[in-house]
């Protein structure tokens, strides 16, 4: 019986970065079914054998590859084990959070996203889809404009005001729809108001048709660092319907800060005594 080939990049490794073949051989050997030569994985990658030889020989001496013993190939080595592992469990942290996110699309019927900001821009860290037809389909690490996005707008109204204004200073405010705010002066005002009233709306700033609303999450120092939102189709979410998802979002957010919480106390508790058998 043949194996499966493992899973490849579609890029072809002349198109690759060097970070983008390193991260391609692990993942070829990963998700392979058999041990991978040097020439299996030059062939499949794309990449001249010589180039791969310096990739896997430096993975091998990482810990990230290891021969197996008997024969040419490489397999997963005990550091990229021990990184799938830390992986997992990272997924397994997470998961309080997303269960929130899903009861809170069940009782709203609609999307719910969970995100902060990153290298410029709103980042969808978490999201649970609605179940309607024709919805906007949003990949996890999603990147969006923070300055016309319900969460991005929230974050940026928390952040303090020197460092606000860099951001606003080195972003193009580009106007992606005739209801994007792109004065500088206007978006303060609205920050102000987003602080007041603890919530933020983005009433088809971003894209025609969408409306969301955003509410802070605190981090274990009560500090605000990120967000969750509910987005729909002005015609199923008006804006009155979005204010109206306010304290459900609210309770949501507070319930991810307190597993949060729970977590660093869990952390910080000393570990339990030892019991004599």
């Amino acid at each position: 019986m043949t194996s499966k080939p493992p899973t490849v990049s579609p890029v072809s490794g002349e198109r690759m970065s060097a970070t983008q073949k390193v991260f391609a051989v692990m993942e070829c050997v990963a998700t392979s079914e058999r041990p991978l030569t040097v020439s299996d994985l030059a062939v499949l990658l794309d990449v001249p054998k010589a180039s791969m030889h310096r990739i896997v020989h430096q993975l091998d001496g990482d810990g990230l590859l290891m021969p197996e013993p008997g024969c040419r190939g490489y397999v997963p080595g005990p550091r990229l084990l021990n990184f799938g592992l830390h992986v997992v469990n990272a997924g397994m942290r997470n998961a309080p959070r997303h269960a929130v996110l899903q009861r809170v699309s069940a009782e709203t019927g609609e999307t719910v996203n969970f995100g902060l900001i990153s290298g410029g821009s709103l980042v969808y860290v978490d999201r649970v889809e609605a179940a309607w037809p024709f919805g906007l389909r949003y990949e996890i690490g999603s990147r969006v404009p923070a300055y016309c996005t319900s969460m991005g707008k929230l974050l940026l109204a928390h952040m303090p005001k020197r460092r606000r204004d860099h951001f606003l200073s080195v972003t193009h405010l580009h106007p992606y729809t005739p209801h994007t705010m792109t004065d500088p002066a206007a978006l303060e005002e609205q920050f102000a108001e987003i602080r007041s009233q603890g919530y933020s709306l983005d009433d088809q700033e971003f894209l025609a048709g969408v409306v969301c609303v955003a509410v802070p999450v605190h981090d274990a120092r009560g500090q605000v660092c990120s967000a969750i939102a509910a987005s729909a189709p002005l015609a199923r979410m008006p804006i009155e319907k979005a204010v109206g998802h306010v304290e459900l979002l609210t309770r949501a957010a507070a319930e991810i800060s307190a597993s949060w919480s729970l977590d660093n106390s869990e952390e910080d508790a000393p570990p339990p005594a030892d019991k004599d058998d």
